[in-house]
């Protein structure tokens, strides 16, 4: 693929996102190994799975002593966005080949969803050709400096200052994704009930009540969008 004027503008979006992912990943590193995980397992685990979300929640599970089958289900459930994303993507990137297709969901990461929609809803007129190189453009810069920042985690975590709050990126890498994204009364309202979720069900054991409050979300956005769409009805 030509590194074309797309590539580099998806480039060029992406450059912020570099403030909050290393950190993030460098997060996850110390995390992980400080949960009794070597470097490869480590590794593995941010190389197949790229999900930083799912790979907190699983081991933190794990630290817990939780059953395989909650781990898996719960990890499952926080990736249930991309889901979602990929629906939303579709329109836009279904035509192109099935191995491009195929990368595209390995790179299926936040940060490169919410630059990349936001792009092609702005630009109607892009060709998928264009949508491809924009979003391949977004991920070069985020997910090699992921696998870098979580190995220099799981590397150099011991050497960190334990009083240093480097686990700021991750409230505000969601935060940073989450905002732009509220632009309907259904995503507002899915918002707040998974807010007031995880908190009503916090007594749950090993987090069950995070896969109780994200169940309740989408219900919650699905019919604030059912009945929308259903004034709008003639």
């Amino acid at each position: 693929m030509a590194l074309s004027r797309e590539y580099w503008q998806g480039f060029r979006d992406a450059t912020p996102f570099i403030l909050v992912i290393i950190p993030f990943g460098a997060v996850f590193g110390v995390v992980a190994t400080e949960a009794g995980l070597n470097l490869a397992q480590v590794m593995g685990f941010s190389v197949l799975v790229i999900a930083g979300a799912a790979q907190f929640v699983a081991v933190q599970m794990m630290v817990e002593n939780a059953p395989v089958l909650i781990v898996l289900v719960a990890a499952l459930a926080v990736n249930l966005r991309m889901a979602m994303y990929s629906a939303s993507l579709a329109p836009h990137l279904g035509k192109i080949s099935w191995w491009k297709r195929g990368a595209v969901s390995y790179f299926m990461v936040d940060q490169a969803y919410a630059a990349a929609i936001l792009k092609y809803e702005n630009t109607p007129d892009m060709r998928p050709a264009q949508k491809m190189a924009y979003y391949f453009g977004v991920v070069t810069p985020i997910c090699p400096l992921w696998y870098l920042a979580t190995w220099g985690g799981a590397v150099l975590g011991t050497a960190i200052p334990a009083g240093l709050p480097i686990d700021f990126a991750v409230p505000i890498t969601f935060l940073a994704l989450i905002v732009p994204m509220l632009r309907s009364a259904a995503h507002v309202v899915a918002a707040l009930v998974s807010i007031l979720g995880v908190l009503a069900f916090a007594f749950l054991p090993f987090n069950l009540g995070l896969l109780v409050a994200a169940l309740l979300a989408m219900m919650a956005g699905a019919e604030v969008e059912r009945r929308m769409r259903a004034r709008q009805m003639p």
